[in-house]
């Protein structure tokens, strides 16, 4: 089936290209990632407030753009590309798309406006383990009170944690009958909240530990709960999947264009290495990869802004496929990248060993390929 970018999607690519390749420079991106916040907070303001890509996905009647899926795939690629030190991913990948997957209006109305204002950094907390969904790692429990819930446990992987100023986060309500899930929003600033930065391999991507102990909210705090609360999840873990498979797919991109410039300059027995055989063949394989990925990828995001919202299931198999494709193309191609730069390829002096890093931390992100192979296979054989 033949795809082609309307005007409007090739402007977001090519103007986030653009600003991107000079904004997000490699010594930029080195910056930012071993500075305090992990990230530029000036470039930070000028993608929320400047460009308007936090308003990118969210509804306009919430103050956002109201666009697609495609629309936000091809901004992630190009993020993806540069490294961006950023919390969008977090922000509004994950947040503003569980606010809007749990189709509660009174919190998408306090939340959604300010994140596509650029005013509010955010993120999500799956559970005690791990950057995923699944329901056995939801420890942390919300006790009723006079005036709303009291909320005790830790999550120990969470996306910005450290940095992000409301924390959507899932807990047991222990007084229903069930042990039901629900989800609260809480604001960073809470007392009884503390937040622990993890040291990753990945600098460009900061991850945190946070814990909550009596953390006092509101009625108002929780968002949904129960089979509702579970299904959003799930649907925003497939969702957010998309996004960071496009992400990949941008890494993966600039392996090969970072391999391709640094074989045409490097010259071993009086000519130009791009020129042996050998080497041809490494770069077409991570073409090919690259291509199949896109394919994947497109295919993924076009699903998911179709006019009728797909079934959960078709969603998350669809976010699956994606999102294997898309890991196993970065970590080849970043590997690639660094036999192809010889012995400097994981060099600090050279970037590919940061693709790399990104490569080996998002491969587990939101499931890994081993796991969303069992899924599909589920799916399918079912």
């Amino acid at each position: 089936m033949a795809f082609v970018l309307n005007a409007d999607q090739r402007m977001i690519r090519d103007a986030a290209a653009d600003f991107l390749q000079t904004e997000c420079s490699s010594a930029a991106v080195r910056a930012a990632m071993v500075s305090p916040q992990g990230h530029d907070p000036a470039l930070w303001a000028r993608i929320g407030v400047e460009l308007g890509w936090c308003a990118l996905p969210i509804d306009e009647r919430h103050g956002g753009l109201g666009m697609g899926w495609i629309e936000l795939t091809l901004l992630l690629e190009q993020m993806g590309r540069r490294l961006l030190c950023a919390p969008y991913f977090a922000t509004v990948c994950l947040a503003a798309t569980l606010l809007r997957e749990a189709a509660n209006e009174t919190a998408s109305a306090a939340w959604l406006p300010r994140i596509a204002a650029g005013e509010l950094s955010a993120t999500l907390a799956f559970g005690a383990t791990g950057i995923a969904w699944r329901a056995e790692t939801v420890t942390a429990t919300a006790r009723r009170t006079e005036g709303g819930y009291a909320i005790d446990g830790d999550w120990r992987n969470v996306p910005d944690g450290a940095q992000a100023q409301l924390l959507i986060v899932t807990a047991r309500l222990p007084d229903t009958a069930a042990n039901e899930v629900a989800l609260f929003a809480v604001t960073a600033d809470r007392a009884g909240i503390t937040r622990r930065e993890h040291r990753g391999i990945d600098l460009t991507r900061r991850v945190a530990a946070v814990a909550f102990e009596g953390v006092a909210v509101d009625a108002q705090a929780l968002i949904t709960r129960g089979a509702t609360a579970e299904d959003a999840l799930r649907r925003t873990e497939a969702l957010a999947a998309i996004t960071l498979a496009a992400e990949q797919l941008g890494g993966a991109q600039q392996c090969l264009d970072l391999t391709l410039a640094y074989t045409r300059e490097r010259v071993q027995f009086g000519r130009s290495i791009a020129s042996f055989q050998a080497v041809k063949h490494r770069c077409a394989e991570m073409m090919v990869r690259i291509e199949a990925t896109r394919s994947a990828v497109t295919g993924a995001a076009r699903v998911a802004s179709a006019p009728t919202p797909l079934a959960t299931e078709a969603l998350v198999l669809e976010a699956a496929c994606a999102k294997t494709f898309a890991s196993d193309t970065f970590f080849w191609c970043a590997q690639e990248a660094i036999q192809l730069h010889g012995g400097v390829g994981f060099t600090w002096d050279y970037d590919p060993q940061l693709y790399f890093k990104r490569a080996q931390a998002s491969t587990h992100w939101l499931g890994d390929p081993d796991t969303l192979r069992e899924r599909a296979a589920a799916a399918l054989l079912a």
